[in-house]
C-alpha cells in the first residue's frame, strides 16, 4: 500500500469516527458537572427521552445511528417525567462533562423508589459500560448506592465527556424525577430526609402505644381498630418510601409495588372499619354501612389480585382508592349533618389524610407536579391526622366522663324525687298506716347515710366533708380556735392501677382509707375520701404541730402496710400529705384553708413524695 492509499484510508477512518460521534451526540445537550453546587439540578431539560413500546431495545440498539436520532428532549418545567400508567419501557440519555482540572464524582438520583425496574448504564472509563440492574421489584442489594431511592455514582475525569443511559419500566404509574447532586449536598439532604421519615414513624409508634393502652384500660374495640389502621398505614408508607427490610414475602420482595398496593389496601380496610365504629354508621346510616362492609371485603382480597395482575389493575386501583376517599368524606359529612359529634373530628383529621393521599395518587397519575407536598403528601396527611385524632380521642374520654356525671346527677335527682314521693305518701297515710310511715323513715335515713358515705371505702364522701368543713369553719370563727386540714394523696396511684388492675386499685384505696380512719381516731375529727386517690382529714381546735404529728403517723402507718408497688421507686404504697392549720377569720374565704393544704401537698410531691409538708 503506497502513501496515497494510506492517506485516503486514514481520511475514511476519521470520517467514519466523526459520523459515529455526531450520531451519538446528536441532539444531546452537554451538561457541565463542574458548575454544580450543593443544590440538586433537575435533569428534565437536559436528558433525551425514548419510548420502547416493545421493551426489547438493548444498549447497542439505542446507541445505533437509527435509534439515537429518535431521542427527544422534553421542554417542560416539571422536575420529573410523568409518563402515566404505561407498559412501555423508557430510555433516558444524558450527556455530561467535566470542564475542571480535576476528577469529579456526581450522584445521579432517580427520586422515586416505586419504579419497578431501573437499569443504569454508566461509562467505566475504558470505552465500555458498567450495568446496574435494580428497581422496586428487585432485591435491594442490587442498588449501586445504599439509599431508599436509586442513586448512581458518576466518576468524571478532568476535561472529559460521557454519555449515560437509563432504562426504566414499572408495573404502576411511571414517574421519573431525575436529579444530579454533589456528594456533599446529597449526603446532607439524605440525613434530613431520613430524620423526617423517622419523625413520622416516631409519631405513629407513640399513637399506637397510646391507643393500645387505652384499649387495655377501657376495653373498647374502637381503639384496637385504630391501632390496626395506623400499623397498616405505617407499613404501607414504609414500603412506599422504599424503606422496608430486604425480605421476601411469598416470593415477593417486601419493597415491591405488589407489597405497596397490598399495604395500602389493608390500611384502607382498617380505616373503613375504624370509621364505622367511630361514626356508628350501623345505626345512623345502615344502608351505607353495608356498602362500607363490601368495600372492606374488596380491599381484603385485593392483595391476591395485585399479586396476580398488578400491571393490569394498578390504574383501576388508584381510581378506586380515590373514590373510597370521597365516599368516606361523604359518610363523615352525612354523620356530621346528623350532629354526630365524632364526625366533626373525623372530617378534620381524616380529611387531611385523604387530601394527602389524593395528592400522592394524582402525582402518580401525572396530574399534579412533583414537589415536597405531593411526594410526601400521604405521610404529611397521616401525621396531621394522627395528631388531630389524639384530640378526638381525648374528647371522647371527656364525653364519657360527662355522660357519667350526668347519669350520677340524674340518679341523685331520682333519689330526691323518690324521697319526696315517699314523704308525701307518709303525710297522706300517716293516720291510717303508722307502720308504713316508720318504714319510710328508716328508708330515708338509709338514703341519707348513703349520700354522705363513700361507697368504696366506707368513710365520709366529698359531700359530707364539704358540709362538715363549712360548719367547723363557722364554729372556729365564733370560738376563735385553730382549724387543721390535711390533704392525703396516694403516690403513683395511676401507675399502680395500670399495672395491678382496677380491682387491686380499689383494694389499695380501701386499705389506705381504713388506715386513715384508724390513725385519725378522735371523735371530733373527720376523715373523708376527697376524690380519686385523694383523702382528707379535718381536725378542729388543733395546732399545726399536732396536725403534722398526726400526718407523720399516717405516713408511717401506710408505709407499714407494705403493699407492693413495682412502679414506685420505694417499692411499696406510700402517701404524701399536705397539712395546714389556721385561725378562722371572717374576712378570709373558706377555700383559703383548702388551697393552703393543696399547695403543701404539691410541695410534698415535688420533694420526693412519701412525706409531710405544711403550708
Amino acid at each position: 500500500m503506497n502513501t496515497h492509499q494510506r492517506f485516503r484510508l486514514i481520511l475514511w477512518l476519521l470520517l467514519g469516527l466523526s459520523i459515529f460521534a455526531s450520531s451519538t451526540w446528536a441532539g444531546v445537550r452537554q451538561l457541565d458537572a463542574a458548575v454544580l453546587d450543593k443544590e440538586p439540578l433537575a435533569l428534565t431539560p437536559h436528558v433525551g427521552l425514548l419510548e420502547d413500546p416493545s421493551r426489547t431495545l438493548t444498549l447497542a440498539d439505542v446507541r445505533s445511528v437509527e435509534v439515537a436520532q429518535r431521542f427527544r428532549t422534553e421542554q417542560v418545567d416539571s422536575a420529573s417525567f410523568a409518563l402515566g400508567f404505561t407498559r412501555s419501557a423508557y430510555w433516558f440519555r444524558l450527556g455530561i462533562g467535566n470542564s475542571s482540572e480535576q476528577a469529579l464524582t456526581r450522584l445521579l438520583v432517580v427520586d422515586n423508589p416505586r419504579i419497578s425496574q431501573v437499569d443504569a448504564y454508566l461509562p467505566d472509563g475504558q470505552g465500555s459500560y458498567r450495568i446496574w440492574r435494580t428497581g422496586a421489584d428487585r432485591p435491594q442489594t442490587s442498588k449501586a448506592y445504599d439509599n431508599r431511592n436509586f442513586v448512581f455514582p458518576l466518576h468524571l475525569p478532568a476535561h472529559s465527556q460521557q454519555m449515560v443511559y437509563l432504562r426504566v419500566e414499572s408495573s404502576i404509574g411511571l414517574l421519573v424525577p431525575l436529579q444530579l447532586w454533589s456528594v456533599e449536598g446529597f449526603q446532607a439532604y439524605e440525613r434530613e430526609d431520613y430524620m423526617a421519615r423517622a419523625g413520622y414513624v416516631g409519631i405513629a409508634v407513640a399513637m399506637i402505644l397510646f391507643n393500645l393502652m387505652l384499649f387495655i384500660a377501657l376495653r373498647e374495640r374502637i381503639y384496637l381498630l385504630y391501632v390496626t389502621f395506623v400499623l397498616c398505614a405505617v407499613c404501607a408508607l414504609t414500603v412506599k418510601n422504599g424503606m422496608a427490610p430486604d425480605w421476601m414475602l411469598f416470593g415477593i420482595p417486601l419493597n415491591s409495588n405488589v407489597a405497596y398496593y397490598s399495604g395500602a389496601s389493608l390500611a384502607l380496610s382498617g380505616m373503613l372499619l375504624f370509621m364505622r365504629s367511630m361514626l356508628q354508621t350501623a345505626s345512623l346510616l345502615p344502608r351505607i354501612d353495608r356498602g362500607l362492609l363490601v368495600l372492606v371485603a374488596l380491599y381484603l382480597v385485593s392483595p391476591l389480585i395485585y399479586a396476580a395482575a398488578l400491571p393490569q389493575v394498578s390504574r383501576v386501583a388508584i381510581v378506586i382508592n380515590l373514590l373510597t376517599a370521597f365516599v368516606m368524606l361523604g359518610v363523615a359529612l352525612a354523620c356530621a349533618l346528623k350532629r354526630q359529634r365524632s364526625a366533626y373530628f373525623f372530617l378534620a383529621a381524616f380529611g387531611l389524610l385523604i387530601l394527602g393521599g389524593a395528592t400522592t395518587s394524582l402525582r402518580a397519575m401525572g396530574i399534579l407536579p412533583t414537589n415536597a407536598f405531593t411526594v410526601d403528601g400521604l405521610q404529611i396527611g397521616s401525621s396531621l391526622e394522627m395528631l388531630l385524632l389524639a384530640f378526638a380521642l381525648a374528647d371522647r374520654i371527656n364525653v364519657i366522663r360527662q355522660e357519667k356525671l350526668q347519669a350520677q346527677t340524674r340518679l341523685l335527682q331520682t333519689q330526691e324525687q323518690l324521697v319526696q314521693s315517699l314523704q308525701r305518701s307518709e303525710r297522706e297515710l300517716e293516720e291510717r298506716v303508722a307502720e308504713r310511715t316508720q318504714e319510710l323513715q328508716v328508708l330515708n335515713s338509709r338514703l341519707e347515710t348513703l349520700s354522705l358515705t363513700d361507697a368504696l371505702t366506707g368513710i365520709a364522701n366529698r359531700r359530707h366533708f364539704d358540709e362538715v368543713l363549712a360548719k367547723e369553719w363557722k364554729r372556729a370563727q365564733r370560738a376563735g380556735e385553730s382549724l387543721a386540714l390535711a390533704v392525703v394523696d396516694v403516690d403513683w396511684f395511676k401507675a399502680y392501677n395500670d399495672h395491678y388492675g382496677h380491682l387491686a386499685g380499689d383494694s389499695c384505696l380501701q386499705q389506705v382509707a381504713h388506715t386513715l380512719a384508724k390513725t385519725i381516731s378522735r371523735s371530733s375529727d373527720l376523715v373523708a375520701r376527697y376524690g380519686g386517690e385523694e383523702f382528707v382529714f379535718l381536725a378542729p381546735a388543733t395546732s399545726l404541730a399536732s396536725a403534722q404529728d398526726m400526718a407523720q403517723t399516717l405516713v408511717r402507718s401506710v408505709a407499714a402496710l407494705a403493699l407492693p408497688h413495682i412502679r414506685s421507686p420505694l417499692g411499696h404504697i406510700s402517701v404524701s400529705v399536705g397539712v395546714t392549720a389556721m385561725q378562722a377569720d371572717a374576712e378570709l374565704p373558706l377555700q383559703t384553708l383548702v388551697q393552703r393544704a393543696d399547695t403543701a401537698l404539691y410541695r410534698a410531691k415535688a420533694q420526693g413524695r412519701n412525706r409531710v409538708e405544711s403550708g
